[in-house]
């Protein structure tokens, strides 16, 4: 997957990472993707929400140890 940009939301709780990420995807262009990794289990919820919200695409979500980590393509 070819990511433009990658934020480390790592040790930060809610809305933390959802407020970082929607900064981030307003500097980027349409259809540019944003890796997001966090470290809060319920950014898992929260993106799937963000997403549905702001119509940007949840490309992707996975949980590695205890990391989640959440793919958003700029809409």
């Amino acid at each position: 997957m070819d990511v433009q940009r990658e934020l480390d939301t790592r040790g930060l709780n809610c809305p933390l990472p959802i407020l970082k990420a929607k900064k981030a995807l307003a500097e980027m262009l349409s259809g540019e993707l944003l890796r997001v990794v966090a470290t809060d289990p319920g950014s898992m919820r929260d993106f799937q929400a963000f997403a549905r919200q702001t119509g940007n695409e949840l490309v992707a979500q996975e949980t590695r140890a205890d990391e989640f980590i959440h793919v958003l393509r700029r809409r």
